[in-house]
């Protein structure tokens, strides 16, 4: 290649994303060049990135670069990347061969991670395969010598003279329980590397975050056998075993396609890679960039977002008002959101693609599926996605035989223009957009809709139907975005927006009216704005550690200390990296946290300044609303090295148009196209193409600007002005059309459904940042939601499914408890299975919504799981409780709040006193807990009410209690076409099922089904009698159990309120298991029974075998006052799911009623006298059958401290798991005390506990818990019983869940809402 002109230092920024490689060159003297190339063509090119720098030189150069030739590095300064490369191998699931290594006992860590399953209706429980292919375990462990709850950090830690005590990183002392045989370490590695299949290791032994010797020394042993290894402590050296596993495995899988990746790019260059040196940079998580030799698959993952996020907070934020931005990022396969307040946000845990990554990232959420959401009418209501078309097939008007998704909603209303879009469709690439197809399509599925409401006298047009399905649309994204604003305290309305991505610009206004947004700016790279952004970039060097310190005067030396070795090291890198010649800056942050909290927030620590906590206590009561009197911890020391980027310049589109000396309203275009708004029908519309605007230009709607790459929409009265480097759209908040209040709009019946369910989302979301307790932050035992002025349920987020629909019973009872007698600021408390309640430990928070008259007119809930309340045992879950007095303290009602002040003397009573006057009783063990945890849960109520008030505000409350009464209708609409599937199916005979109790009582069942009305009578009065037990189930856990079943059967996203229940009419007799008395005791019966009726369900409509049918219960605790150690801990332990017609059952997770996480393995032995020797599946304890059901799990538990209480409350100890049509029993499970010999070393009495004991057990003393597998569905192939030859008679509509595109914030905050 002959150079005709001597240009040099040209920069290249590219953004290789999952359809679009988006390319800017930065060429001195000479404009960029901008374009986007398709990121897989393998018909013209090899590479994008590398097309499209051939591209660039052969321009600039004014030479002919043949495709193939080796490119020349000599005119180009730097090539900066952002790749999806990761993020598809992960999503595909095609990464490398990995072996996992890790502490014995634990092989199965990321096979059963949190135990929750993905989607809490999905019966088949589907999860998604892990990324390694085996597992090999070494035998060494050390655990952490103290404990943190109740006291335990008070306590000397004694030193020993075996000299098996260390300190660790973290300050922690640890104990050394036994060291590997590195020699057989060895062997077992080089066997398995010279089988020849795996060569690299995800190395993550049990705390190596504090104590990394161990394995040090294993991963030294395995690179000198050759393994490329992935090393946890490395990485991420931060507690929690599951997330730092599975984000090792992550990096391990991943990281070998990256480095192919980049050495493939390498070879299209002269001297290939290692002729680069400093020149390729890629973008990282973390919003930094770094060199290609220090690109791993961790960092890698969240890349091309980054840029995107670095890009409008570099130019699109508002430095003069401080105004923060929201950043919407929509794709055509997905949209992002995130926030930007003068400073990058940054989150450590996310998932992709049910991989849980821990890992320093830029807080950005992958909220929907972008243009690609497909539309569906189902239920009676308009819905737009979770699921996609992609690329392949696409919208309907790619020509590939897809489905009608917003894409072809945007094009059938004119939206997108077919004449400037590329032709690249139709089997030869070479046509337009397809609207005749849309066209069609839509008039189809109008005709659909429309003969659905016909009785009800709604008619809508194509175009109302499209346009609606964009509305909801829109309503889908902005829900994401209050939760990202409004959960953290701030107002959604108090903020800008900043649109980019492929087609940002055609949602800008209406997002930003749907959620009071004034000021819209849109880069003129908007659709390249990640790899503008990417440009922008700054390199960032990061180094972390891993501390346990109170943050207190005696501790300053020591993070100081830390600080000074973590900047020494980021500087030695700089300077490995050759960097030295450039500006810099650091920036330390310490990740702290309360005592007893696991909020964490990065606080920036300011160098000689020691005033971090007061930083700390002052965001925490920013953005939760209150502080606590409790020490506060650093655990993470974080030091950013910031090697700033010569390109950064600032760009305030806000304050260059506050200073424009002259505008120019320019009048209609040449080009006029005919658009489609809602509202106002077919408007003749200008069209404007940007490179021919002049800055100062004022462009009224309704316009469309385009130029090569984007559309950007302006909407009838909004105005978009025309700066150097923006359009900024001046959004009119005009008012909103009145809505009737007689008669429910289907389009906006299905907005009002997802504005409903945010607000019960924002609710979860502020209960579980505000809680105390590790029941509610952390296993996610709690609900929130919301009730119409008869308290019947409107909108319940899914939280733990056994208390969907229970809670509208609580509300009714304290309705009809205090009707006339309630004022403004009272909230009620309640808890007793006579008043709505499901056992004790469940504590319902009632705050009525009152008018001027203090009449109720609306009502919000919440109730958690309250680790102890008193009772006969600690932790509140007695195993041999006989009646309710022995549970704890029980509150069939109380004013919590009065007139708004908190009755904290009146609780406490309740809580400690009353309790205490049983025989044997004792009151709360946990009374800080419980007060803390009962105040988040009275926040999360008003942070309910005051969106409500904020909605009707916007709608008023006729309409809103129109359409809080027809969301209701919906459901009910489709649990009487469930009924009437299985009427048919069963021929119009009833439908029966039965089982047992392990005591031997009948929870018996006949459904008989209306086919005309779609009601059904539910008939329980054949179960057994109330039992003299605790496993007497209240009728409101009744009802949530048989709700939770029908929504399951109907495998389709319905609203769950009220309306579910209504074609259901519920037979029990007064007396039964299924209807006690007052008096009786109930605590099992919520956990375990519920189980059991929701297995008989399921055999009678014949829709899956059983599952374990328990929640294995477990708790220990203790109340030792001569020590001052107080505290009571409840786990709920996973098991094996049931098969059905078409799947086998999953393994090792929480089953039916119960969806909550378990504590990690790492913060179990930090906080409590422990140590768990194994946690690992319960191998072939799942049924057999045509399908198999899954396995249990094995649980090995080892106390620390003397005299601690343990107690046991499961099922299925002694009757199996059913089997269904032929299917084989699950084994039953098994509880196993192991005694330590007092007088032999080592030895053990092993007893068996049985399901439902409560004992004392001495230090050194172990309980082994073997979870039940569930049942086998259908004869297995080779079987002659008379059962195989029974077919399945019912197949419902059960499918499994879409894997979740969800990332970020937004999706942990999901994860909580929608899995627990």
């Amino acid at each position: 290649m002959s150079e005709k002109s001597p240009v040099k230092g040209i920069q290249f920024a590219i953004d290789r994303g999952g359809t679009f490689c988006d390319v800017i060159a930065k060429i001195p003297n000479q404009p960029d060049q901008v374009f986007k190339l398709l990121s897989v063509d393998p018909q013209n090119y090899k590479d994008a990135p590398t097309e499209g720098i051939r591209r660039v030189l052969e321009s600039v150069h004014g030479v002919s670069i043949p495709k193939g030739e080796k490119l020349k590095l000599d005119s180009i300064e730097s090539i900066r990347m952002g790749t999806t490369v990761a993020t598809n191998a992960l999503l595909e699931r095609k990464g490398a061969n990995v072996l996992l290594v890790t502490t014995k006992g634990f092989k199965d860590v990321l096979v059963i991670g949190n135990q929750t399953r993905p989607s809490i209706f999905d019966l088949t429980a589907k999860k998604l395969s892990h990324l390694y292919d085996t597992v090999l375990e070494i035998d060494e462990r050390v655990t952490i010598e103290s404990f943190s709850e109740g006291g335990g950090d008070k306590l000397k830690v004694v030193e020993n003279s075996a000299k098996d005590l260390e300190k660790g990183v973290t300050g922690d002392v640890i104990r050394i329980l036994k060291k590997p045989d590195y020699e057989k370490v060895k062997q077992d590695l080089q066997a398995i590397y010279n089988q020849g299949k795996i060569k690299t290791i995800a190395l993550c032994l049990l705390h190596a975050y504090a104590y990394p010797a161990h394995e040090a020394k294993v991963a030294q042993i395995a690179k000198e056998i050759g393994y490329t290894v992935s090393v946890s402590h490395e990485l991420q050296p931060m507690i929690g075993m599951v997330n730092r596993t599975s984000s090792t495995v992550a990096d391990a899988y991943l990281s070998p396609i990256i480095n192919e990746y980049i050495h493939n790019f390498g070879d299209g260059f002269e001297g290939g890679l290692e002729a680069f040196g400093n020149k390729l940079l890629f973008m990282q998580s973390n919003g930094g960039l770094c060199p290609w030799y220090k690109f791993t698959g961790l960092k890698a993952i969240l890349s091309g977002p980054a840029g995107g996020m670095v890009g409008y907070g570099e130019t699109c934020y508002d430095e003069v008002s401080k105004r923060a931005t929201i950043g919407f990022d929509a794709g055509g396969t997905s949209t992002d959101v995130s926030r930007y307040s003068g400073i990058l946000e940054h989150i450590y845990e996310t998932v992709v693609s049910e991989v849980s990554l821990q890992t320093p990232q830029l807080d950005i959420s992958t909220v929907a599926a972008g243009g690609g959401s497909i539309l569906f009418w189902r239920n009676g209501m308009f819905v737009v996605g979770p699921e996609s078309a992609g690329s392949d097939p696409g919208p309907a008007c790619y020509r590939k035989g897809g489905p009608l998704t917003v894409t072809d909603a945007n094009l059938f209303l004119g939206r997108l223009l077919p004449d400037y879009f590329p032709k690249i469709f139709g089997p030869n690439q070479d046509q337009p957009l397809d609207y005749d197809l849309t066209a069609k399509k839509f008039a189809e599925l109008t005709e659909v809709i429309n003969k659905d409401k016909a009785k009800e006298g709604i008619h809508l047009t194509a175009e109302e139907v499209a346009s609606g399905f964009l509305k909801v649309a829109i309503e889908a994204m902005a829900r994401p975005i209050r939760n990202l604003t409004e959960a953290k305290g701030f107002n959604t309305s108090d903020h800008n927006l900043a649109c980019f991505g492929g087609s940002g610009g055609q949602f800008s206004v209406s997002l930003a009216k749907n959620l009071s947004i004034s000021h819209v700016a849109i880069h003129k790279y908007s659709s390249l704005l990640s790899a503008y952004g990417i440009q922008l970039a700054d390199i960032v060097i990061e180094k972390q550690s891993p501390a346990s310190f109170t943050y207190a005067k005696e501790s300053y030396e020591a993070i100081d200390s830390k600080v000074s070795q973590l900047i020494e090291l980021a500087y030695q890198d700089y300077k490995d990296q050759s960097l030295t010649n450039f500006k810099t800056h650091v920036e330390v942050y310490l990740n702290m946290r309360y005592v007893g909290s696991d909020t964490h927030l990065l606080i920036p620590r300011v160098e000689n300044e020691y005033d971090a906590d007061k930083t700390f206590i002052q965001r925490h009561k920013n953005e939760f609303g209150f502080t606590l009197d409790r020490k506060v911890l650093v655990d993470d020391v974080q030091v950013l090295l910031v090697v700033e980027s010569e390109d950064k310049q600032k760009h305030n589109p806000f304050e260059e148009f506050n200073k424009l000396s002259s505008t120019t309203i320019l009048k209609d275009s040449k080009v006029i196209r005919k658009i489609y708004f809602d509202g106002d029908g077919w408007l003749e519309t200008s069209v404007f193409h940007l490179p021919e605007l002049k800055v100062g230009s004022i462009i009224e709607g309704p316009s469309i600007i385009i130029d090569n790459t984007q559309t950007i929409l302006v909407e009838p009265k909004s105005k978009a002005a025309i700066l150097s480097d923006h359009i900024l759209i001046l959004v009119d908040q005009e008012d909103r059309p009145l809505l009737s209040n007689k008669v429910v709009d289907p389009i906006q019946l299905s907005v009002f459904g997802h504005r409903f369910m945010s607000i019960a989302e924002q609710m979860g979301r502020t209960l579980q940042q505000t809680a105390i307790s590790t029941n509610i932050k952390e296993r996610l035992d709690f609900s929130c939601a919301l009730f119409d002025s008869n308290g019947d349920l409107v909108a319940n987020a899914p939280h733990v499914p056994i208390h969907l629909g229970a809670m509208s019973f609580a509300v009714k009872a304290q309705k009809d408890l205090w009707d006339g007698k309630l004022e403004k600021g009272d909230v009620l408390v309640s808890n007793h299975p006579s008043a709505g309640g499901s056992h004790l430990p469940d504590i319902t928070v009632i705050t009525p919504v009152l008018d001027d008259n203090n009449n109720p007119i609306f009502w919000t809930a919440s109730r958690g799981h309250h680790a102890d309340i008193g009772s006969i045992s600690a932790g509140s879950m007695p195993p041999n409780s006989k009646t309710i007095f022995d549970e704890g303290a029980s509150i069939v009602t109380h004013k919590l709040c009065s007139k708004g002040i908190f009755d904290e003397a009146g609780i406490t009573k309740i809580l400690v006193d009353e309790p205490a006057k049983h025989p044997g009783g004792s009151g709360t063990r946990t009374l800080n807990d419980n007060i803390s945890d009962l105040k988040a849960q009275v926040s999360a109520n008003y942070k309910g009410i005051t969106l409500l008030m904020k909605l009707v505000e916007e709608f008023s409350r006729d309409v809103i209690d129109l359409y809080m009464g027809a969301i209701q209708a919906t459901a009910e609409v489709a649990v009487r076409n469930l009924l009437r599937m299985a009427f048919h199916k069963f021929g119009g005979d009833p439908l029966t099922g039965l089982d047992y109790l392990d005591d031997g009582t009948p929870i018996a069942l006949t459904v008989t089904i209306n086919n005309e009305s779609g009601d059904a009578v539910f008939d329980f009065t054949e179960s057994g009698d109330e039992v003299y037990g605790n496993l007497n189930a209240p009728r409101a856990i009744l009802y949530s159990a048989v709700l939770y079943v029908l929504r399951s059967l109907i495998s389709s996203d319905i609203p769950l309120n009220n309306g579910c229940l209504r074609p259901i009419i519920f037979k029990t007799r007064e007396g039964s298991i299924v209807h006690p008395s007052f008096e009786a005791a109930v605590v099992g019966g919520n956990v375990e029974t519920t189980q059991r009726i929701v297995d008989v369900m399921l055999k009678a409509f014949e829709a899956a075998a059983a599952s374990q049918g328990t929640c294995n219960n477990f708790t220990f605790g203790i109340n030792d006052k001569e020590h001052n150690i107080s505290f009571g801990y409840y786990e709920t332990i996973c098991g094996g799911s049931g098969a059905g017609p078409t799947w086998d059952g999953q393994s090792v997770v929480q089953c039916h009623t119960t969806n909550t996480r378990i504590t990690d393995s790492e913060l179990f032995e930090k906080r409590y006298p422990v140590i768990l020797h194994e946690y690992s599946v319960r191998d072939g304890s799942g049924g057999s059958g045509l399908h198999k059901g899954g396995n249990g799990v094995i649980r090995d538990i080892e106390f620390t401290y003397p005299g601690l209480q343990v107690s046991c409350l499961m099922e299925r100890r002694s009757l199996a798991p059913f089997g269904l049509l032929g299917g084989g029993d699950g084994q039953r499970g098994k509880n196993y005390w192991y005694r330590k010999s007092e007088t032999e070393e080592g030895k053990y009495r092993h007893i068996s506990l049985g399901g439902k004991c409560s004992v004392t057990v001495n230090k050194g003393d172990r309980v082994i818990i073997m979870t039940p597998g569930g049942g086998g569905f259908g004869s297995a192939p080779d079987s002659n019983s008379a059962a195989a030859a029974k077919k399945p008679t019912v197949n419902y509509p059960v499918t499994s869940s879409t894997p979740s595109i969800l990332t970020g914030s937004v999706a942990m905050r999901s994860m909580v809402q929608e899995t627990n």
